[in-house]
C-alpha cells in the first residue's frame, strides 16, 4: 500500500512539455536578465495593442454566460449526483475560495489602486472630486463581478463534468462535448499544458506581489531590514518551505485551516480600520460607489481606450483581467474541488455575489479612508509614498490610525498566510493537471511544483520585477482565454442535452404509479415501519435479488446483456444492462441509514435499536439517488419499478437529439462509495 501511495501519477505528455517550457524560460532569464526584461516589455506592449479588445470581449462573454446559466432552469442541476450534499459548510467554502482567489490582491491594491487612480486618472483632471469617484469606480470594476465570472466559469465547467459525468477533474474535460475522446490525445494534452503554464505564471505574479509587500512591511517594522530584491528572493524561499509543509498536510488540515485563519485576520483588520476611520463616510461611499459601479458596468466593460490609446489600460485593466484568466485554471479547479454537491445556482451566486460584496466593502474601508485623508485631512504625502512604492501603501495608511504597529504586524502575518495558501493550493491544482486530473498523488510531486513556483517567481523578479510578472501573466492568458470560450460552448451543449433528457423523462413518467404494493399490509408497513439493518439486508439479498434475476432472465431471452451483482458487505444490489454503443442502464438498490423521525411512536421502534436508527432500501440511478424506498415491495412491484426506470432510459435514448457518451464510466465512483 505504501509503495502504491508513493508511485507517480504524472502524465508525461503533459508534464514534460510544461516543465521544459518553464525551465527554458528560467534558464534564459537567468542567463541575460536585462535582455529578458526588454523582451518582456516589448511583448507586453504588442499583446496589449493587438489583443486588448479580445480580452475585454471575452470577459464580457464569460460574465453574461455564467449569469444566464445560473438564472435558467439549469441552475437547479447539482454539481454531482442528485443526492450529493456539499462537503464544506458555507463559511468554510467562502474562506477557502477567498484565500485562493485574490486575498493577496486586496492587501496589495486595497489602498494603492484608488490612490494611484486619484493622482493619475485615465481621463480627466487629477486630484479632484471627480478623480476620486472615478478611482473608486475603476477599483470596483477591476475586482468586481468580472474576475469572479472568470473564476466561476472555469470552476463550474470542471465541477459539472467531473462530479456529474465522471470525467477527469481537468481542463480538457470541458471540451468533451465538442471533440469527444480526442480530449485524451494531443489536443487534451495541449489544453492542460496551457493551463499549467497560465496557473504557474499567475501564481508567480501573486508571489511576486506578496514578497514586495512583505518586504515593505518588515522594513516598516524594522529599519534594519532594507527594501531589497535579495530580501524578497529570500522571503520567497522561506515562505515556499512553509507552503510545502501545508501541501504535505493536505486540503483539510492545511489549506482549509489556513484559509479560515486568513478570513479571521482579514475581517479583524478591516473592522479596525472601519471603526477608527471615518465610519459614516465609509458607509456612504460604499453605497454610492456600488451604485455607480452597477450603473456604469456596461460602458466600462467595453471601454478599451480606442480613441485615447495609452499604457494605462495595459498596466491596469488588461493586466488584472489577464492575471485572472491566467490564474483561472488554478482558482477554478480549486473552487470546483470544494464545491461538489452544490447546485449550479448556489455555486454561481455564491462565487460571484459574496466575494464581490466583500471586495466592495474592503475597497470602501481602505481605499476611501486613504482618499479621505488626502482630500479632507491634507495628507498629500500619501500620494508620493504610494507612487514611489505601491507595496507600502497599506502600511502608510496605518500610520494615520491608532495601533499602527500592531496592524502592520498582523498584515505581514496575513500576507504570509495568503502567500502560503496560494502556493500550496496552486501546487495541488497544478499537480492534478499534470496527472491527467487525478485527485490523489504522492507528496513528492506536490513538493516539486511548490518549489518550481517559488523559483519562477524569484527569477521573474530578478529579470524585471512587476513588469516581467505582468508580461508572463498576460501572455499565458491569451491561449487560455480561447480555451475558456470553447469550454463555455461545451458546457452549453451539455446542459441542453441534460435539460432535454430531464424534460423527456418527466413527460414519460407523468401520472405513472411507482408500483408500490397495493395491499393494506404492505402500504401500512411502508408508512410506519422502521426496519433494522438485518431486515433490510435480508430483503435486498432475497426479494430484490430474486426480482433482478427474473428481469435478467427475461432480458436475456430478448438478447439483451443484463447483469446482477450483490455486495453482501454493503448490502447493495446492482442491476446493469450493458449497451456498448450507449451509456449502460444502472439500477442500484442501496441500504441507507437514517435517524428515526421524532414523530414516530416509541412503541413502534425495535427494542434493540438503542441508537434510534432505521434503514431503507433506496433506489439509485446513474444520475444519483431517487429519494424513494422500496423496502416492503414484493417481487412483482420491484420488477415493475425496474421496468419503469428502464423505459425512461430507453425513452431518452430514443428521443434525445444527442447522447451523453462521457457518462459511460460516470457511475464507477458513485457505485463504489457507501451512502450514510
Amino acid at each position: 500500500m505504501k509503495g502504491k501511495a508513493n508511485s507517480s501519477t504524472i502524465l508525461l505528455p503533459v508534464f514534460l512539455p510544461a516543465v521544459a517550457i518553464i525551465l527554458l524560460l528560467v534558464i534564459g532569464t537567468i542567463s541575460n536578465p536585462d535582455l529578458a526584461g526588454e523582451a518582456f516589455d516589448a511583448t507586453l506592449a504588442w499583446i496589449t495593442k493587438t489583443f486588448g479588445w479580445f480580452y475585454m470581449l471575452s470577459v464580457a462573454i464569460f460574465l453574461v454566460f455564467i449569469v444566464a446559466v445560473a438564472s435558467s432552469s439549469w441552475g437547479n442541476i447539482k454539481l454531482g449526483p442528485d443526492h450529493a450534499e456539499p462537503q464544506y459548510s458555507f463559511p468554510e467554502w467562502f474562506a477557502m475560495l477567498f484565500s485562493a482567489g485574490y486575498g493577496v490582491a486586496l492587501l496589495y491594491f486595497g489602498v494603492a489602486e484608488p490612490v494611484l487612480h486619484y493622482s493619475s486618472p485615465p481621463a480627466g483632471a487629477a486630484e479632484t472630486v471627480d478623480a476620486a469617484r472615478q478611482a473608486m469606480q475603476i477599483a470596483f470594476f477591476h475586482w468586481g463581478f468580472h474576475i469572479w465570472a472568470i473564476y466561476g466559469l472555469v470552476g463550474l465547467v470542471l465541477a459539472y463534468f467531473a462530479f456529474r459525468h465522471g470525467l477527469p477533474l481537468s481542463i480538457r474535460s470541458a471540451l468533451y462535448p465538442l471533440i469527444g475522446d480526442k480530449i485524451y490525445g494531443p489536443i487534451g494534452h495541449a489544453v492542460d499544458v496551457f493551463a499549467i503554464l497560465g496557473t504557474l505564471f499567475g501564481i508567480a505574479t501573486t508571489l511576486g506581489l506578496s514578497v514586495t509587500q512583505i518586504n515593505a512591511g518588515l522594513h516598516y517594522l524594522s529599519d534594519d531590514i532594507p527594501i531589497d530584491i535579495m530580501v524578497q528572493v529570500g522571503t520567497i524561499a522561506i515562505v515556499t518551505v512553509a507552503a510545502t509543509v501545508s501541501v504535505i498536510a493536505g486540503m483539510d488540515k492545511g489549506v482549509k485551516r489556513l484559509s479560515i485563519l486568513n478570513m479571521i485576520l482579514a475581517v479583524a483588520l478591516m473592522t479596525t480600520v472601519f471603526i477608527f476611520g471615518e465610519t459614516v463616510h465609509i458607509l456612504e461611499a460604499f453605497l454610492q460607489n456600488t451604485g455607480s459601479y452597477l450603473s456604469g458596468i456596461v460602458e466600462r466593460t467595453f471601454n478599451i481606450q480606442a480613441y485615447s490609446r495609452s499604457d494605462w489600460i495595459g498596466n491596469w485593466t488588461l493586466f488584472i483581467f489577464g492575471w485572472t484568466i491566467a490564474w483561472a485554471p488554478f482558482v477554478g479547479m480549486f473552487i470546483a474541488k470544494i464545491s461538489r454537491g452544490r447546485t449550479i445556482r448556489q455555486f454561481v451566486f455564491g462565487v460571484m455575489l459574496v466575494p464581490t460584496m466583500f471586495t466592495f466593502l474592503w475597497f470602501s474601508v481602505f481605499g476611501d479612508t486613504a482618499l479621505n485623508a488626502i482630500m479632507n485631512e491634507g495628507v498629500n504625502t500619501l500620494i508620493t509614498d504610494v507612487q514611489d512604492n505601491e507595496a507600502i501603501a497599506l502600511f502608510k495608511l496605518y500610520d494615520l490610525l491608532p495601533g499602527s504597529s500592531i496592524m502592520s504586524g498582523l498584515t505581514v502575518l496575513l500576507i504570509i498566510t495568503f502567500f502560503v495558501t496560494s502556493s500550496d493550493s496552486g501546487s495541488l491544482v497544478i499537480d492534478s493537471l499534470a496527472s491527467g486530473g487525478k485527485e490523489e498523488s504522492p507528496v513528492w510531486q506536490r513538493i516539486f511544483w511548490a518549489f518550481l513556483e517559488g523559483t519562477v517567481a524569484a527569477v521573474l523578479l530578478l529579470a524585471g520585477g512587476l513588469s516581467a510578472l505582468q508580461t508572463m501573466t498576460i501572455t499565458s492568458a491569451l491561449p487560455f482565454a480561447v480555451i475558456m470560450l470553447m469550454a463555455a460552448a461545451g458546457l452549453w451543449r451539455a446542459l441542453i442535452i441534460e435539460g432535454y433528457r430531464n424534460n423527456s423523462l418527466q413527460a414519460n413518467t407523468l401520472n405513472r404509479n411507482r408500483g408500490r404494493s397495493t395491499n393494506l399490509k404492505g402500504r401500512l408497513a411502508a408508512m410506519v415501519d422502521y426496519p433494522t439493518r438485518k431486515e433490510v439486508h435480508e430483503f435486498i439479498e432475497t426479494t430484490v435479488i430474486e426480482a433482478m434475476n427474473e428481469m435478467q432472465s427475461e432480458l436475456k431471452h430478448k438478447e439483451w446483456d443484463a447483469n446482477v451483482e450483490f455486495d453482501s458487505e454493503m448490502g447493495r444490489a446492482i442491476f446493469t444492462v450493458e449497451r456498448h454503443e450507449h451509456m449502460d442502464f444502472i439500477y442500484d438498490i442501496r441500504m441507507t441509514e437514517h435517524l428515526v423521525p421524532g414523530f414516530s411512536y416509541a412503541e413502534l421502534r425495535h427494542e434493540d435499536d438503542e441508537s434510534e436508527k432505521y434503514f431503507r432500501a433506496e433506489v439509485f440511478l446513474r444520475r444519483g439517488g431517487q429519494a424513494y424506498d422500496i423496502y416492503g415491495y414484493d417481487k412483482q412491484s420491484i420488477a415493475k419499478d425496474i421496468l419503469d426506470q428502464f423505459e425512461n432510459y430507453l425513452h431518452f435514448l430514443d428521443t434525445s437529439p444527442g447522447e451523453l457518451p462521457w457518462e459511460m464510466d460516470a457511475h464507477d465512483e458513485m457505485l463504489n462509495k457507501p451512502e450514510s
